[in-house]
């Protein structure tokens, strides 16, 4: 079976270089340039140096013209690195003529990130869709694969183009079996994906309500998921520190459960193919009730992080849901003007520290708020045979009190509609008001 191969950990200096076709996007550039920076630290990768381009018009070989390629091409040998690594998204034909001109392996950004998610996908799905997006990000490079066989057997007249055609056959070779391979994993996705859904459908059952935590990666997503759920998500400084959504139940200021995931996090430029291989994690997004934006207050460039995030909900068909604007790090703000901004251009915004605890009390409210509709409080008379039913209120609602009267248990409860609908026959209509009693506001 055809395998796309792990290249070897041998890379330690690297060049990384961006080409912009417009001076008046300088600082943009700049920013793009320090992400790329985070992406190739991430991979352990030493930098020896960077060098931001700018070309006259797009050229279709290198991006720039053939003189500014032999300048970077001259100066990545003198400098003597392992890897030039673009910022820019590279086609097969360039990353050959890449190659060609500086004498060393030549990857783009999309292959970096592929590589730090290769390395960070730990359930089977996320492993599959990464295996997936590598291989259909291989698939037109293979030509390069088998240079070596072009050279081969030159010793006899004709000998060349001999080995020419031997190397043509096994590239189609290599290429139905990469694409055996792709179909293959498209249908193992399928399976786990199908398993998937039957979860959701069990953990949806009585309809409770769902918040999905979306931002850029690096945010504070999980840090705010541990912080309020008392999960233990992995949290590092680094990009893309996890892959898997991670999905706890916590309980709301008026007592009704909340399921909160915590999905990936995006950066500015994500390849197209990780989108896509990625719709199944994300679509945690487009399913949930409401969504909870976490942005880096701190951050200078947090609001182009907001439109990038945005910008991946609307390819998901998520961008139109229900959201809180979560402004973590808000204690990490020395720009007062900074966060003045944030809050008049971003709406429905809270302040947070996902480290401190500063102001999840109010996001707790804010989620509440947004859920009002959702919740009511009832008494229920349950039958003791009924055991069932009252372990069901324990798991799925805010149980306010518990009283038992001869063979039947006497529940007080906060519960959503669709659990209320299950219970209706053993609602207690005679029972007294009881909103003033548990101090929810309804």
């Amino acid at each position: 079976m055809f395998e796309v191969k792990e290249k070897p950990q041998m890379v330690e200096r690297a060049l990384l270089v961006r080409i912009s076709l417009d001076r008046r996007n300088e600082g943009e550039d700049k920013a793009l340039m320090e992400e790329l920076k985070e992406l190739v630290t991430t991979l352990g990768i030493g930098i020896e140096d960077d060098m931001l381009v700018y070309a006259r018009s797009d050229h279709k070989k290198f991006i720039c013209g053939t003189g500014k390629a032999d300048e970077i091409g001259n100066y990545a040998r003198a400098i003597e690195c392992d890897v030039v690594i673009f910022d820019n998204m590279l086609a097969p034909m360039q990353q050959r003529a890449w190659e060609e001109v500086t004498g060393i392996t030549v990857i783009d950004r999309e292959e970096v990130i592929l590589d730090i998610f290769a390395g960070r996908a730990q359930t089977k799905e996320a492993q599959l869709q990464v295996a997936l997006a590598r291989m259909q990000y291989a698939l037109p490079r293979m030509k390069k694969m088998w240079g070596h066989l072009d050279r081969e057997g030159g010793g006899g007249v004709g000998g060349g183009a001999a080995s020419r055609g031997m190397g043509e056959k096994q590239i189609e070779v290599d290429r139905r079996l990469a694409r055996t391979r792709i179909e293959k994993i498209k249908a193992d996705l399928a399976i786990v994906r199908k398993q998937r859904r039957t979860r959701r459908k069990d953990r949806e059952k009585y309809e409770m309500p769902h918040a999905a935590i979306v931002g850029y990666t690096n945010a504070g997503k999980s840090t705010l998921l541990n912080k309020v759920s008392g999960a233990d998500v992995l949290v590092a400084d680094m990009l893309f520190a996890t892959l898997d959504t991670t999905t706890r139940k916590i309980e709301l200021p008026d007592g009704q459960p909340l399921l909160m995931t915590d999905t990936v996090g995006f950066v500015r430029n994500l390849p197209t193919r990780l989108v896509e291989a990625f719709k199944a994690t994300l679509e945690e997004a487009v399913l949930a009730d409401f969504l909870l934006h976490v942005l880096d207050a701190s951050n200078p460039q947090a609001l182009t992080f907001y439109e990038t995030t945005m910008e991946v909900l609307k390819e998901l068909g998520a961008d139109d849901k229900k959201m809180i604007t979560v402004l973590n790090k808000a204690d990490l703000v020395e720009d007062e003007a900074h966060l003045t901004t944030l809050i008049s251009k971003l709406p429905n915004t809270v302040l947070i520290s996902a480290v401190t605890g500063q102001g999840l009390e109010a996001l707790e409210h804010k989620c509440t708020e947004l859920l009002m509709e959702r919740i009511q409080v009832q008494t229920y008379r349950i039958p003791q045979t009924k055991g069932n039913l009252v372990s069901l209120l324990h798991q799925e609602a805010k149980v306010i009190d518990i009283q038992y009267e001869g063979s039947n248990v006497i529940i007080q409860a906060a519960v959503n509609v669709a659990l209320a609908g299950v219970l209706k026959e053993y609602h207690d209509s005679a029972a007294p008001e009881i909103k003033e009693e548990t101090g929810l506001e309804l």
